[in-house]
């Protein structure tokens, strides 16, 4: 397993950690709260890297992908 395909997969089983949206998902966060994100500066770290990542995704249309990765490894 390469490393683009660990990231997808951590990033298939991440939750929000805190305020409006958390415990959800990061690719099942709003399309609009992530372009906020975009906007205002994605956080530090590596939660800031995966929502842009999510960002990214969702703006290429590509969530399905991740939905996907999730069901086929449904554990860490």
């Amino acid at each position: 397993m390469d490393k683009n395909q660990q990231i997808l997969i951590k990033l298939a089983h991440t939750k929000m950690p805190f305020g409006k949206y958390e415990g959800r998902y990061l690719i099942e966060l709003p399309e609009y709260y992530v372009v906020w994100y975009s906007q205002k500066g994605f956080p530090k770290g590596q939660l800031g890297e995966q929502l842009q990542l999510v960002y990214e995704l969702k703006l290429n249309g590509l969530e399905d992908l991740v939905r996907n990765i999730k069901k086929q490894y449904p554990k860490l």
